[in-house]
């Protein structure tokens, strides 16, 4: 216990060492999008920490633990979400960098000249943000757990990581976040291959034997359910999440950051690469089902981390309790960031854009952040995939009007894309909170319909609202867009 807590505190210690001296006088587009001076690598760390969390490191080895087969909507997804990249994102980069935007909310009130719906996309940003940022939060209370043996509860483990991502978010912004980047995308990839290797051919004799015997004891699990996470619900959550990919505030700030669009061509090349080590964290879930059984509801998140304890001593345990920490702390990180920033931009606006007075603003509305995600992380309840993808549904939303700020053909204006997205939101947000499901309310109808993601729904109420809207109310004339 002693060595795997040193070696987390080592980590912890080490990733806060690199934002000293990195509090130095910085405007807000420093602070927030690093000048726009990336390259393709710091880009690739930025948006490969800000993708791959404790989702990737206990949410895929969790699901496949407790769902199995529609776990791997999670491969599907963003496999597609990066060919859409190529294209997608040089073209927000583009009228980003012309229109020297650092948030997402200045984003779309640029492209639609509308102050209305920048407060409307800062606000369903912020509501969105939030079960990510608990998803961290929650997997890292369940890694220091872990990984101390149950001597450091996860309730003082989320107090400690929470006030050392606040301070690590304050001094260094997101020059920490792309340092601490490449530290994390190393260790992951040495565990999560190792573990998903290593426990395979240790406990089962190797992969494919693995899964021969899941195949005779529990022939359900490599297969989609016939109805609830069939292939409906399979094919819809993929969908909404390919769409809502790059729509997280945090990911969307971060193509702001590049320093020109050819950097965003060269990452939809490398990216899917990192797709091949969610294969890895799968076959820790799955050799989990056999080893370690009787994880329910929540506590199937455990998995990777109870088998590698009951596996191996505490110098691996330690090394893999690290590697977790740093996918909290990044993304953790990067969500604070992008949540104070658009926050800071909406709710006080600068002289020109940005300052000192605005940088500050937004560093002390971190801990204000932070403190809100921690009061839903102390609510308990779901699981780490569930909360992602309660926050895509609500993401997602935003999708359909950045379509329309890219392509003026559409003719969409912002009354359209305002509605359209409060409908969507709401939608959602009455489905979410009533626990109300599309099976309950048509009953008598076929599961190809009901077991639709109501995300999905939500998203198509939000498109014909969007387009009618449009139709019916005249767009005001917009502020022309000059390129680069």
């Amino acid at each position: 216990m002693i060595i795997a807590l040193t070696l987390l505190s080592a980590t912890l210690l080490l990733a806060l060492g690199l934002c000293v001296g990195k509090s130095r006088n910085l405007s807000l587009e420093q602070w927030s999008v690093g000048g726009r001076g990336f390259g393709t690598v710091l880009v690739f760390l930025l948006l490969a920490g800000e993708i791959y969390t404790t989702f990737t490191f206990l949410g895929g080895s969790g699901w496949a633990y407790g769902k199995g087969a529609p776990a791997f909507y999670i491969i599907a997804y963003g496999s597609l979400a990066y060919i859409m990249s190529y294209w997608l994102l040089p073209a927000i980069w583009r009228r980003a960098t012309a229109w020297r935007v650092v948030s997402q909310p200045e984003f779309f009130a640029r492209a639609y000249d509308s102050r209305t719906l920048g407060t409307v996309v800062a606000l369903v940003s912020v509501v969105a943000l939030i079960p990510y940022l608990v998803l961290q939060l929650k997997g890292l209370g369940i890694i220091v757990a872990e990984t101390s043996y149950g001597a450091i509860g996860s309730t003082l483990a989320i107090w400690i990581g929470t006030a050392a991502v606040v301070v690590y978010v304050v001094l260094a912004g997101i020059h920490g976040s792309a340092m601490t980047a490449a530290i994390k995308d190393v260790l992951v990839l040495l565990v999560v291959v190792g573990l998903g290797i290593a426990l395979p051919t240790t406990l089962h004799g190797g992969i494919g034997p693995m899964f021969e015997r899941i195949a005779t004891e529990r022939p359900e699990f490599l297969v989609l359910p016939a109805q609830g996470l069939s292939p409906t619900w399979f094919a819809s959550t993929v969908a909404l999440t390919v769409l809502g990919f790059y729509m997280w505030p945090h990911t969307f700030g971060s193509v702001f950051s590049a320093k020109d669009a050819r950097v965003f061509r060269r990452n939809a090349a490398l990216m899917p690469l990192y797709q091949l080590i969610l294969l890895f964290v799968f076959f820790v879930g799955f050799a989990a089902l056999l080893s370690v059984p009787g994880l329910e509801g929540a506590d199937a998140d455990l998995a990777l981390l109870r088998i590698t304890r009951e596996t191996y001593g505490p110098v691996v345990v330690g090394i893999v309790g690290s590697a977790g920490l740093l996918t909290a702390l990044v993304p953790g990180s990067m969500i604070l960031m992008a949540t104070a920033t658009l926050l800071a931009r909406t709710l006080r606006p600068a002289v020109n854009g940005e300052g000192g007075a605005t940088v500050t603003f937004a560093r002390w509305l971190v801990p204000l952040v932070a403190s809100v995600a921690l009061v839903f992380t102390f609510r308990g309840g779901d699981t780490l995939v569930t909360l992602l993808l309660m926050g895509y549904a609500l993401v997602t939303q935003l999708f359909p009007a950045l379509i329309g700020a890219l392509w003026p053909a559409a003719r969409i204006t912002a009354a359209g894309a305002t509605i359209g997205i409060l409908v969507g939101v709401a939608t959602v947000g009455l489905v979410t909170l009533s626990g109300t499901t599309l099976a309950s309310l048509l009953p008598d109808w076929p599961h190809g319909i009901t077991d639709l993601n109501i995300g999905v729904v939500a998203l198509l109420l939000n498109v014909v609202t969007m387009v009618a809207v449009s139709r019916m109310v005249p767009a005001r004339t917009a502020a022309p867009y000059a390129a680069p």
